[in-house]
């Protein structure tokens, strides 16, 4: 396979035309090999426009989703990141490039080494692979004193947990997917105010669940 032309192709006929235009993020694509993040038995799948499996029952996102949220996020130099669900360490490692320092959390111990090792491997310094469950935020230890700029959580949700709306920063946003099957959209939640959040809906799509969220009551009172 020749990987560069294989890069080229995810990049132009999966990436580009689902509205990923930012110079910034399609040049992010070719600098962050996403190769070196997948496991070996499904590295000739690493460009392929599909979820790839990972321990544990978890799974890679699309191509196309992780440069989407790089993409809604616009993450900046002097922000810190978190991260729920660390998976193979990838968007960890893509986020990491344009953040100030990146705190991933992981709830499977597996899957945690995984991403320590392959960030390690490939160089990545200003990221903390914690594990835990962060599905109602985190205090990591280079950043024990939440909020966060930016949070990224890699699974879908219910509804927003009220943890993680607390530990974003007057001005951050969060990207998340939420809602149940068969509908779930994508949304980023900008926080306006120690009490105001803006939500805005990007996309529907379809993301795994988060672990250990808790569903919302059926009941109205």
């Amino acid at each position: 396979m020749n990987i560069e032309q294989a890069r080229f192709n995810m990049i132009e006929q999966q990436i580009r035309p689902w509205d990923v235009l930012d110079t910034d993020v399609l040049d992010l694509l070719v600098v962050v090999k996403r190769e070196a993040f997948v496991p070996a038995a499904y590295r000739a799948l690493a460009f392929a426009d599909s979820e790839i499996p990972l321990p544990g029952g978890e799974n890679m996102l699309t191509p196309k989703l992780e440069a989407r949220i790089m993409q809604e996020l616009a993450v900046q130099k002097h922000e810190n990141v978190l991260e729920i669900g660390a998976g193979s360490g990838y968007m960890a490692a893509l986020l990491a490039h344009k953040a100030r320092h990146v705190t991933t959390v992981e709830i499977n111990p597996e899957l945690k080494a995984m991403a320590e090792k392959n960030l390690a491997d490939y160089g990545v310094t200003n990221v903390e692979v914690a594990e835990g469950d962060a599905a109602q935020g985190y205090k990591g230890l280079v950043q024990p004193n939440a909020p966060y700029d930016v949070i990224v959580v890699s699974g879908s949700v219910p509804v927003v947990p009220e943890g993680l709306l607390a530990q974003l920063k007057v001005g951050g946003r969060m990207f998340v997917v939420v809602g149940t099957l068969p509908a779930m959209t994508a949304q980023i939640i900008t926080r306006t105010s120690e009490v105001n959040f803006d939500t805005v809906g990007k996309f529907e799509t379809i993301v795994k669940p988060l672990r250990n969220v808790p569903a919302p009551s059926p009941f109205k009172f």
